[in-house]
C-alpha cells in the first residue's frame, strides 16, 4: 500500500473491500499520515480504534513491513 492509494480507498475514491479498507486506514495510522491530514481522518482512525476495528500504532501486532 502507498499513501495515494490508501487515502484514494479512505476517501471512497477508489473502490475497495471491508478488508481493504480497513488495511487502507490501519497503514495511515501506522505511517502517522492519519494525524497529519485534514481532521477527518484523525477522528475517523479513533473511531475505528476505539471499535477494535484498527489499532493504534504502537500496538505489537502491527507489522509495517507489509505497508
Amino acid at each position: 500500500m502507498d499513501n495515494f492509494t490508501a487515502v484514494s480507498i479512505c476517501e471512497g475514491i477508489q473502490d475497495a473491500s471491508e478488508e481493504e479498507t480497513l488495511d487502507a486506514w490501519q497503514y495511515l495510522v501506522n505511517t502517522g499520515l492519519a494525524w497529519q491530514l485534514q481532521g477527518s481522518f484523525g477522528r475517523m482512525a479513533v473511531n475505528l480504534i476505539d471499535a477494535g476495528l484498527i489499532h493504534p500504532a504502537s500496538y505489537e501486532g502491527n507489522n509495517n513491513e507489509n505497508n
